[in-house]
């Protein structure tokens, strides 16, 4: 029978998720490693980890903690499978990571458990032996795979240091029983796939990440042409969506490829449908920025900004909330940590980083009530308050920690089903 995998927008009642706990590579990198890692920070582990756990708490309330999905848990589950898959994936990894002969020996050698931890992680515990750089973007899990509607978007990232997260994101996809039948009806889309998505005639690859895309509705899939993902590869994935029938519009973004706006996910968010938090100068001026409809039709049309698109497309009566209330320097600092990159729960219901204080001025402007995470969950173990009567709520994260690797709850979720 069919797993409910579908995801027809971006604020529906979440019911399925995929995280990754911060592990123990990221207590590897170095200030000299940090940067060709892609990590902003050095960061203190076990402070991140109890910032995180707090965020999947929030998420097991609101959706049951079965779930809220582990990708180690995951690709354990996936090593369980035929030994032929499991032989597969240490091949690939050996190869990539150009590891001798003995190395592969040492990986067939493990449990599935011990397996699966020093494919994410790059060392092995208990021999104290460092095998591979650690992959510490996988927290991020919203770049992995995108569900869009009743098929999933295998992603192509857009640097060498996220390669092992794609590896492994292919191999949970292809050998966990979740996901088999997306294989068995041809619902997934792997932009892995050189012959279905080969480079273009100037030599240029696909890259494509999954914070550069966003389903509006069942209609309207939003790709961000950005620093990760290239006009390219939207193209070739936009030609594969409309040949399926996937979708009937998908939507250019073009933003300033640029660091501090990594994906279109970093510069806004939906909070529910008549809400969106956004950086102003980008989002609602336009600056650097335009849109472009492309129709399954053939036909397209083009929007001098995201909120010029949204108010004639989508909902007329469409509210932008700018981060850091649209004052410099606020809104450069808060856009920075990722004041504007937000899940959402439900309509209304949304999670963000504690750190954005005039961000947070800006939702009690526009209506929203603000609580601290940690305060939330005192009053769910209690019983004051129950997770069907929060509405129109903001949920503040701690993020001392979790803000330094530049991503927020966005970032961080991989949504497989929503209502």
């Amino acid at each position: 029978m069919s797993q409910p995998i579908h995801v027809p927008n971006e604020i529906g009642p979440l019911k399925k998720v995929i995280v990754h706990r911060p592990d123990e590579g990221i207590s590897r990198i170095s200030p000299r490693k940090a940067e060709e890692l892609l990590f902003d920070d050095i960061v203190h582990l076990s402070s991140m980890q109890e910032e995180h756990d707090i965020f999947t708490e929030i998420l097991k309330a609101f959706v049951g903690d079965e779930n809220v999905l582990e990708t180690q848990t995951l690709l354990q589950e996936a090593l369980s499978g035929t030994p032929e898959k499991r032989e597969h994936i240490i091949e690939v990894i050996v190869d990539y990571e150009e590891l001798p002969k003995s190395f592969g020996e040492l990986l067939e050698s493990l449990d599935n458990e011990t397996l699966a931890q020093v494919l994410i992680t790059g060392y092995y515990k208990q021999d104290d032996h460092i095998l591979f750089d650690p992959i510490p973007n996988f927290i991020f899990t919203r770049d992995i795979a995108v569900t869009v509607n009743d098929h999933v978007i295998l992603t192509k990232a857009a640097k060498v240091a996220r390669a092992r997260e794609n590896f492994l994101t292919r191999f949970i996809f292809w050998a966990h029983p979740l996901f088999s039948y997306l294989h068995e009806e041809g619902k997934i889309i792997n932009l892995n796939t050189i012959d279905e998505f080969p480079p273009s005639k100037r030599g240029e690859n696909v890259s494509i990440e999954g914070g550069d895309i966003m389903i509006i509705n069942e209609d309207y899939l939003l790709v961000g042409c950005s620093e990760r993902t290239n006009e390219h590869a939207l193209h070739s994935l936009k030609k594969v969506l409309f040949e399926k029938g996937v979708i009937k519009n998908v939507v250019q973004i073009n933003i300033p490829s640029n660091r501090s706006f990594m994906h279109i996910d970093t510069l806004f968010t939906m909070v529910d449908e008549n809400h969106i938090c956004g950086y102003k100068p980008i989002i609602m001026d336009g600056l650097g920025s335009n849109v472009i409809v492309h129709r399954d039709d053939g036909t397209s049309w083009e929007f001098s900004s995201v909120a010029d698109f949204f108010k004639k497309q989508i909902n007329p009566l469409m509210k932008f909330i700018p981060v850091g209330l649209g004052i410099s320097p606020y809104q450069e600092r808060e856009q920075w940590t990722d004041g504007c990159n937000l899940v959402a729960l439900k309509p209304g219901v949304a999670l963000t980083y504690d750190r954005n204080p005039k961000t947070e001025k800006a939702f009690q402007e526009f209506g929203f009530k603000t609580i601290h995470a940690k305060d939330l969950l005192r009053q769910l173990k209690t019983g004051i308050v129950k997770v069907e009567d929060i509405e129109n709520t903001i949920i503040n994260l701690p993020s001392n920690e979790l803000s330094r690797a530049r991503g927020g709850s966005h970032c961080m979720t991989c949504p497989l089903e929503r209502s």
